[in-house]
């Protein structure tokens, strides 16, 4: 069945290409598309364009449909275009009239980008949630090695000492940074599309604050063609967001994959989490972390994907946009799974001490000795060449007594601070209440 369908039929091979992959993307979108079913039969009802008798039947066929869903038995049928056609189709079936009167005042533009946005929000709170589950796990291994030296390098080569503490601190207060990105591009679609229809409004009496409120959106996309435009946006703002997120796991991974070789040895990670060779017996292979190194390298070309696809297209709706899905939805399900592992491994990492008595890290100290003849009254050019004479000769010896006292420093990592920060931030925005409220229709 296809809503548009005319007299003359339309060639199988035609059919086939211009449907695509959408039955499969299609069934994430069920359960949002019913709750904006409910809203929208609700409006309707409300502006007496479905009287209330119409409303409670279509409301009791969705709940149905809804409860499918949960059950794993709603299927789109063969034959059926996407999963509005399967719903609108079902809802007639059980309810006669009422549901051909459903798609009353408004188009399967604004269905669909009501759809998405709907999925964007609440795959965007997921992610949020498994940012601040990785944040945990980074800062209380940082607490854990606070006090455990690390070198810190530039250029692959010595340059100051850290520790283990700062190191993982470091990728914890990145990771506040991600999710405020994440809850920045939440509220951005965090708008209202119902209504817009196919761009340019329609001549009924629609009440467009009320599903603005029923599905839990913070405000209206009031114009319009504008609410159109957004399709593409959002999957681009998604799709940035995703790829600042990608971007410091990618980093992350590859210090580990750095520093779990032999010529580094910082950290031993369990048998449990490397793979073994073929022929040498002892190799302990980093695979996991290697293979997020490579998911990520893929996630930061996303927006990149998108734009190749929305660039250069006018106003209002062109098919090109059904293939976001094709990026967009399973660079969602490739983050989660990233996540979900980084939050195993991370907690499971354990460092190497001693590392401050290897001669090869002596050198790290320079930069500390210079800053001490400075506090005793010598220019800091001068200290600086009475060091680096000491380095070139052999003779420079790991100043006594050191300490830093600055917020944010080796030995004032100020890790509390950190933690509230990521407090602050976290409770900016609530990604988990809009979920509240569309629950609310199922009552």
């Amino acid at each position: 069945m296809k809503l548009w369908q005319k007299d003359t039929p339309l060639d199988a091979r035609i059919e086939d290409f211009t449907v695509g992959d959408d039955p499969i993307y299609d069934l994430e979108l069920a359960e949002y598309d019913v709750f904006v079913n409910l809203a929208h039969a609700q409006m309707l009802a409300q502006t007496g364009l479905l009287t209330h008798q119409e409303y409670a039947s279509l409301k009791e066929g969705l709940i149905s449909i809804h409860r499918s869903l949960l059950y794993g038995t709603f299927k789109i049928e063969p034959g059926i275009e996407d999963v509005h056609s399967q719903i609108e189709k079902l809802l007639t079936e059980q309810t006669g009239d009422a549901g051909k009167k459903i798609h009353t005042a408004r188009s399967r533009n604004d269905q669909v980008l009501t759809d998405l946005k709907l999925y964007f929000r609440e795959q965007l709170a997921n992610t949020g949630d498994q940012i601040k589950a990785l944040f945990e796990q980074s800062i209380g291994q940082a607490e854990r090695y606070q006090d455990v030296f690390m070198p810190g390098y530039t250029h692959l080569q010595v340059a100051m000492p850290s520790s283990f503490g700062q190191w993982f601190g470091s990728y914890a207060e990145n990771l506040i940074d991600d999710l405020q990105l994440v809850q920045q591009v939440f509220r951005i679609i965090n708008q209202n599309p119902l209504g817009s229809a196919a761009g340019y409004g329609s001549s009924f009496p629609i009440d467009r604050e009320l599903t603005t409120r029923l599905l839990g959106f913070d405000r209206l996309d009031i114009n319009s063609i504008h609410a159109q435009i957004q399709r593409g946006k959002s999957e681009l703002l998604c799709g940035m967001a995703l790829a600042s997120l990608a971007h410091t796991l990618n980093k992350w991974a590859y210090d580990i994959c750095l520093y779990n070789g032999q010529n580094f040895g910082f950290f031993t990670l369990p048998v449990s989490m490397t793979t073994g060779s073929s022929i040498m017996p002892h190799k302990k292979n980093p695979d996991v972390f290697e293979l997020i190194r490579a998911k990520t390298n893929k996630l930061v070309t996303i927006p990149q994907q998108v734009l190749q696809l929305i660039q250069n297209l006018p106003a209002g709706y062109h098919r090109d946009f059904q293939l976001l899905k094709e990026i967009i939805f399973p660079a969602f399900q490739t983050m989660n799974k990233i996540l979900d592992l980084m939050i195993f491994a991370v907690g499971s990492i354990e460092v190497k001490e001693g590392l401050d008595e290897d001669e090869r890290y002596l050198l790290a100290y320079s930069v500390d000795a210079v800053n001490q003849l400075v506090t005793q009254g010598v220019s800091f050019r001068d200290a600086y060449h009475q060091v680096g004479q000491q380095v070139r000769s052999g003779q420079f010896r790991k100043p006594a007594n050191l300490k830093t006292t600055h917020l944010g420093s080796i030995h004032r990592p100020a890790f509390g601070k950190i933690q509230e920060k990521m407090k602050q931030v976290a409770e900016e925005v609530d990604m988990h209440k809009p979920r509240e409220i569309l629950q609310q229709l199922l009552d």
